[in-house]
């Protein structure tokens, strides 16, 4: 699936992942490929992106501040205040 992390000062993060992991404001929660359709808030904390489906597989990791995220066919909009490779 398509994941784009986006700041008001740009495009922190774009490409193809399996899944990511964020921290929502009632708690944390994954999404993978062929998520059903959603948005939810996101609070302060660590995002992790997987890049592979593989076991012990490439994952980046992202300090987040507060911001959204949609899901729609096959596609992971993050829109955060700001965000820093962790």
């Amino acid at each position: 699936m398509q994941l784009d992390l986006l700041t008001p000062e740009g495009k922190i993060f774009s490409g193809d992942v399996y899944g990511a992991q964020m921290p929502g404001v009632t708690g944390s929660f994954e999404v993978l490929e062929k998520h059903a359709p959603m948005i939810a808030a996101l609070t302060d904390g660590k995002m992790k992106i997987l890049k592979e489906k593989l076991q012990g597989g490439a994952e980046s990791f992202y300090n987040i501040q507060g911001g959204f995220v949609e899901v729609l066919d096959n596609k992971v909009t993050v829109l955060v205040e700001g965000a820093k490779e962790a």
